[in-house]
């Protein structure tokens, strides 16, 4: 029985995740969605390096800014460009 809850809990997450890639193409297929992803890569570095010489500190901070887009970006990714 445990198998069970755990297949339908994978189910039920992958519903959940599959709204939210919905959500976020609505969203940022947009005029205006168009217009925040093109300020968001250019405040989080998605076109330049985050490395800092002699402040790993933020180095790291900008990483992280970096990563939400990353992860934002992949939410928009259509299944059959994963991995390009």
């Amino acid at each position: 029985m445990l198998m069970w809850n755990s297949m339908e809990e994978n189910k039920q997450l992958e519903k959940l995740i599959t709204k939210l890639k919905t959500n976020y193409k609505y969203i940022f297929n947009t005029e205006e969605g168009k217009e925040v992803l093109n300020d968001l890569e250019k405040r989080c570095h998605y076109h330049s390096t985050t490395n800092v010489k002699g402040d790993s500190h933020e180095s790291a901070y900008m990483e992280g800014q970096r990563s939400v887009l990353l992860f934002i970006k992949s939410m928009l990714q259509k299944e059959n460009e994963k991995g390009k």
